[in-house]
């Protein structure tokens, strides 16, 4: 049992915590999308354009899901426009 039962214990413990990581995510990306803002103090100076952020930040964990490296690609590149992308 020694070094198999310690494998899939941490396992599990890095699959809680990619579970934890990705649901954050989204929420993020949802308060951006929805509200058209960042929440925090360091994220609203790092994002100029929090809709197309929080758009590409969904993106990233559908694409996660439905296991498509070209959408993740897409979805990075629209992460990347609304740090970079100035507003009007």
């Amino acid at each position: 049992m020694g070094a198999y039962g310690v494998g899939m214990f941490g396992f599990g413990v890095l699959a809680l915590l990619l579970f934890v990581l990705a649901s954050a995510w989204v929420v993020v990306g949802l308060h951006a999308l929805l509200l058209g803002r960042m929440p925090g103090k360091r994220l609203p100076r790092l994002v100029r354009q929090p809709r197309l952020w929080g758009a590409g930040a969904i993106l990233v964990v559908v694409s996660g899901y439905a296991r498509s490296p070209s959408l993740l690609a897409v979805a990075f590149g629209v992460v990347v426009l609304g740090h970079v992308m100035k507003s009007r």
